[in-house]
């Protein structure tokens, strides 16, 4: 039997147990739902047990804090005790279902329309780590063997909507059991259903406040105005001069770690279908594109930095006139980075930039939200990722494709902990609307994933020689706090 009849003999099953665990609603974020996240770890323990895994365990975060939620381990050996290891990594927390009267059906009561299957986690991410069970079986199917080609493990946490609070540490308690050649991420999407791609990249965030201050209270601006430093003038010209005329953030340092991309993934980047009036209209109907010269709107969302001004505010804002100088100012603003960029070092030159550009007179302070969410990103020509392509291309039957995204998780943190690579094997669409009402997924995609995940464990297998050796990736990226 091969591999997509398998699958497709088995597709029934495989949908009624996913059925089973969308109904345990897992929401890390609400404490009345803990006891039904250890439910959701505990459902996919039995799971995988009956998968076939040789060790499955539920292994608890921080004991000492009663918000602490379990992840769950698994490991399944190949018969060669030489071939690489693989880790897949994926998440059983779901996000919360409000407004939940803007759902069609009950969103813990799954629901299957027109080849869609509808409920909370459909594709984020119980659909999407779920195939992978369903994947190995295949593999195990077509192959005869008793065993998986490469030896694969899985690590799905419980707290990942949450920001993962307490993942980092979890890895680290767990390095030498987790030890592996290759990270399959399985928590991302592709651009089209029929225009099969691959993440290669998440950006990271980090966030700060900005707050200016002048005279002791609030003046009048008939007995003071222009004749001391207003501290709302001075963060408008602050703000202003983030950027200078080509959109190129003026932040001291601020490009001086970031990878620049290659012509290569340019030029696959250009080849996606892109439309760039129905984005507009996505994005709130905005009236143009804009950003970073020498960019496309692509690239500029992906691959490139960002600076934003997400609020500010001071003085008077109420109704009527209110003639003052005020004595305070302040401003939100978020930075996107990309590979190899560090959020602390972005906060520094912020720091550094708001220091030479407060005036006498005016005090300032920039206080960053967190730590930050570091970028991650994997070349598309390195081993694991050919393979990956690989796998993706024998599932789908034609070319695939690379994205980027613009969000992130704790991805950074696997790849520096555990100092391996990672490659991302994902089919969710923009359409699941996760996060949202009515998050669904394409029930024929989750097969497709579950088929390219069987031909992925070959594909790593053939390229074991190619494969950095375990551990030896390096760590040029510092343990920092994770999250969305």
């Amino acid at each position: 039997m091969d591999v997509r009849q398998y699958i497709e003999d088995h597709a029934a099953e495989f949908f009624g147990a996913l059925g089973q665990w969308l109904a345990i609603p897992s929401i890390s974020a609400d404490p009345d739902r803990h006891e039904d996240v250890r439910r959701s770890a505990d459902w996919l323990k039995d799971h995988l047990t009956g998968t076939g895994f040789d060790v499955v365990e539920v292994w608890p975060t921080d004991a000492a804090e009663s918000a602490g939620l379990p992840a769950v381990f698994a490991e399944w050996r190949a018969s060669d005790p030489a071939a690489p290891v693989a880790l897949v990594y994926g998440h059983h927390d779901v996000q919360p279902v409000e407004p939940r009267a803007e759902w069609d059906s009950p969103p813990f009561e799954p629901a299957q329309r027109d080849g869609l299957l509808f409920g909370r986690g459909a594709s984020d991410d119980k659909g999407q780590v779920l195939f992978h069970a369903l994947g190995v079986r295949a593999n195990l199917a077509a192959s005869g063997a008793a065993r998986p080609p490469v030896t694969l493990k899985v690590l799905i946490e419980g707290e990942e909507e949450s920001g993962s609070p307490h993942f980092a540490d979890l890895l680290r308690a767990h390095a030498d059991r987790l030890a592996c050649d290759v990270i399959v991420v399985t928590d991302t999407g592709m651009w089209a259903a029929d225009v099969p791609s691959m993440c290669v990249g998440m950006r990271g965030v980090v966030a700060a406040e900005v707050d200016l201050r002048g005279p002791e209270a609030d003046l009048h601006s008939g007995s003071f105005g222009g004749g001391v430093p207003n501290p709302l003038h001075v963060l408008a010209d602050l703000l202003s001069g983030l950027h200078d005329s080509d959109g190129r953030v003026t932040v001291p340092g601020f490009y001086d770690d970031v990878l620049p991309i290659s012509g290569s993934e340019r030029e696959l980047i250009a080849r996606l279908p892109f439309d760039e009036k129905a984005w507009l209209a996505d994005a709130g109907h905005s009236g143009a594109v804009a950003g970073e010269a020498g960019y496309s709107t692509l690239e500029r969302i992906w691959a490139r930095p960002t600076a934003e001004i997400n609020g500010m505010w001071g003085g008077h804002t109420g109704a009527g006139g209110k003639t003052i100088v005020p004595a305070e100012a302040h401003a939100k603003l978020s930075f996107r980075l990309v590979a190899d960029q560090q959020p602390a070092a972005v906060i520094a030159g912020l720091r550094q930039y708001v220091s030479e550009h407060t005036p006498p007179g005016i005090e300032s302070m920039v206080t960053a939200e967190s730590r930050g969410v570091r970028p991650c990103f994997s070349a598309p020509d390195s081993p694991a990722v050919r393979a990956g392509r690989r796998a993706m291309e024998r599932s789908f039957g034609m070319p695939v494709l690379f994205t980027r995204e613009g969000g992130s998780g704790p991805e950074a943190d696997l790849a520096e902990i555990l100092g391996a690579p990672l490659v991302f094997v994902g089919v969710g669409l923009d359409a699941d609307r996760i996060h949202a009402p009515n998050e669904r997924v394409d029930m024929a995609l989750l097969l497709k994933g579950a088929e390219a995940a069987a031909y992925l464990w070959d594909e790593l297998a053939a390229a074991a020689g190619e494969l950095t050796p375990r551990g030896a990736q390096g760590g040029r990226l510092p343990a920092t706090g994770t999250g969305r």
